[in-house]
C-alpha cells in the first residue's frame, strides 16, 4: 500500500467511524472510486481498532467508571451503578459477538463487499435513522439504561456488521428509538462498541501475525492515522448533536445509495 492509500483509508475511516453514514459501506468504495485495489477485511479491522483508541481516551471517564463496574462485579469495589451498566454494556455486546463469529468462521465477510448491498442499506437504515431522531421521545440518558434496552441495542448493532448499515447509526436509531436524547445515544453507542470492536481487533491480530512484516506495517500506520482522524471527529460529532439533528447525515445516505446504485 502506498502512504496516500494509508492516508485516504485513515481519513475516510476516521470520520464515517462516528458519523453515522457507514465506515464499512466507504471503506468499500474507495477502490471504486480510485486505482486502488481493495484494502481487504484486515485493514478495515486495523483501521476500527484505531477508531477504538480515540473512544478510549475520549470517554475516558465512562470507561473508567465501566472499569469500576467491572471490578465490582467481581466483587472488587462497590458500585452498583457502575456495576449495572457494566453488566449491560456485556449484555449488549453478545449479540454483536456472536454474529461477528459467526460471519468469519463461515467465511461471509468478503461476500458483502458489493455496492448494491451498501447503497441498499445506506437508504433503508438512513430512512430509519430519519424516524427515530423525528418521532421518538428523547429523555433518557445512559444512565437510564435498562437491561432490555442493553440487549435491543446491541442486536441493532450485530446488524452493522453487514457494510452500508453503519454501526454508530444503527445503533443511535435504535436509541433514538427508546428514548434516548441525540447526544446520550451517541455516548450509548460509542460505550457499546468498545468490547465489539475490540474483540474484532483481538480476531484481526490473529490473522495480522501470520502476514507479512509490510502487511503488519501498513495496518499499524493506517491505525495510527484513522485514531486522530476519528479523535477530531468525535469532538465534532457531540458537539454538533448538541444543537443539530441527524437529518443531514440522513440526506447524505439517501444521496449516496441512490447514486451508487444508478451508477454501479
Amino acid at each position: 500500500m502506498t502512504f496516500f492509500q494509508q492516508l485516504l483509508i485513515a481519513i475516510v475511516q476516521g470520520i464515517t467511524e462516528f458519523l453515522p453514514i457507514s465506515s464499512s459501506g466507504h471503506l468499500i468504495l474507495i477502490p471504486y472510486f480510485t486505482d486502488f485495489p481493495d484494502q481487504g477485511p484486515m485493514i478495515d479491522v486495523a483501521v476500527h481498532v484505531g477508531s477504538l483508541l480515540a473512544i478510549v481516551i475520549y470517554f475516558w471517564r465512562d470507561v473508567m467508571g465501566l472499569a469500576r463496574g467491572g471490578f465490582a462485579t467481581v466483587g472488587i469495589g462497590k458500585d452498583p451503578l457502575q456495576r449495572r451498566l457494566f453488566l449491560w454494556v456485556v449484555a449488549g455486546t453478545i449479540p454483536a459477538v456472536l454474529f461477528g463469529l459467526f460471519l468469519k468462521l463461515g467465511g461471509y465477510l468478503e461476500s458483502f463487499r458489493f455496492t448494491d448491498l451498501v447503497a441498499t442499506n445506506l437508504i433503508v437504515y438512513g430512512l430509519l435513522l430519519a424516524a427515530a431522531d423525528r418521532w421518538g421521545k428523547h429523555d433518557k440518558s445512559f444512565e437510564d439504561v435498562t437491561l432490555r434496552d442493553a440487549v435491543l441495542v446491541g442486536l441493532a448493532q450485530a446488524l452493522a456488521l453487514i457494510p452500508g448499515t453503519s454501526r454508530s447509526g444503527v445503533t443511535m436509531t435504535a436509541a433514538r428509538a427508546l428514548g434516548y436524547g441525540r447526544v446520550e445515544s451517541a455516548r450509548f453507542s460509542f460505550l457499546l462498541a468498545i468490547p465489539a470492536v475490540a474483540g474484532a481487533g483481538l480476531l484481526a491480530a490473529l490473522d495480522l501475525a501470520e502476514a507479512s512484516t509490510q502487511m503488519q506495517w501498513d495496518a499499524f500506520v493506517t491505525g495510527v492515522m484513522t485514531f486522530i482522524a476519528a479523535f477530531v471527529t468525535m469532538a465534532f460529532l457531540m458537539n454538533f448533536l448538541k444543537r443539530a439533528s441527524m437529518m443531514v447525515f440522513v440526506v447524505y445516505r439517501i444521496a449516496l445509495g441512490l447514486g451508487l446504485l444508478v451508477f454501479f
